[in-house]
């Protein structure tokens, strides 16, 4: 249940990134780049994550400097488990893109499955600095937090994540 809420709130965070970025630019190559991202987007929620690694994977090749679709393949990648490859693809959204919060957001996620508490906590927090609405960021500090035995901290996380984002639950 928890993984579902955090796959609607970065769903739906990266839908605004992806309007943001189709209104930013002007170029047909990075228009088709944004129409493959946006696929990979829907295929992500379809739950079709080999899709969407496709389709995330043909918008980088159509315009490598496209931030928020190494950010989603990192998404679809621990969908799929595979964290190492999801740290990758968001340090590359990073350094591409340094004020994307999702990326560290979802990079945090990714840290917390391979047990990098410390780091995940970091990146999370980095994630609110950039956007202290980013309810999600606040959720995942807040399972880091857990995982330290940091109670206190997790349950500010998941109160600030609740009042953002209502539909969050402890």
């Amino acid at each position: 249940m928890r993984q579902e809420r955090y796959n609607k709130v970065a769903v739906a965070n990266s839908l605004v990134l992806a309007i943001a970025s189709l209104l930013c630019f002007a170029s047909p190559i990075t228009d088709t780049a944004i129409a493959a991202n946006n696929q990979g987007l829907v295929y992500h929620n379809k739950g079709e994550y080999q899709k969407a690694v496709a389709a995330f994977s043909e918008a980088i090749e159509l315009d490598p400097s496209l931030a928020i679709a190494y950010s989603n393949r990192g998404w679809a990648y621990i969908e799929l488990g595979q964290y190492e490859q999801a740290v990758v693809d968001c340090t590359k959204a990073i350094d591409l893109e340094p004020d994307l919060a999702i990326a560290y957001s979802n990079r945090g996620w990714a840290y917390i499955q391979l047990g990098q508490y410390e780091q995940a906590i970091a990146d999370c927090a980095k994630a609110i600095d950039l956007d202290p609405d980013l309810a999600i960021a606040y959720n995942n500090r807040g399972w880091a937090y857990i995982e330290l035995g940091q109670y206190e901290q997790a349950i500010a996380d998941y109160d600030k994540a609740i009042e953002l984002e209502p539909n969050l639950q402890k």
